[in-house]
């Protein structure tokens, strides 16, 4: 039986993370929904193009709300790395990690395998 703290992890895990990214989906749904990701989901759906459209969208937004979750401090989270150093992530990713993520150049154009919607990389 999990502990009280992994019970809480568990909580605070499904509600600002999981949660948090649904809602952000479903906003992207509505009907009156500008983003550049709700014009995408959109156009998608129009087409009658494949929901392949929406995999990495769907994805970003639950690794940024980790990351927001994070940077907020409703998750305190530590890493280590391979070296054996530990880090606190809120700490020493001064709030900026879902920024950092998320951002145009950022770790999903650097690190990721898989593909990607930068809707902002035409701005200075």
């Amino acid at each position: 039986m999990p502990t009280a703290e992994v019970e809480e992890f568990a909580r605070v895990l499904v509600r600002q993370v999981r949660d948090v990214a649904v809602r952000n989906c479903d906003r992207l749904l509505r009907p009156n929904a500008r983003s550049p990701i709700a014009v995408r989901w959109k156009g998608a759906n129009d087409r009658g193009a494949s929901l392949s459209t929406v995999i990495p969208d769907a994805v970003d937004e639950t690794v940024f709300g980790l990351l927001s979750a994070i940077d907020q401090g409703a998750l305190r989270v530590k890493f280590i790395s391979g070296n054996g150093h530990e880090i606190d992530l809120g700490e020493e990713g001064l709030g900026e990690l879902a920024g950092w993520y998320m951002g145009s150049g950022g770790w999903r154009a650097t690190y990721s395998e898989e593909r990607h919607f930068d809707d902002f990389a035409d701005l200075a």
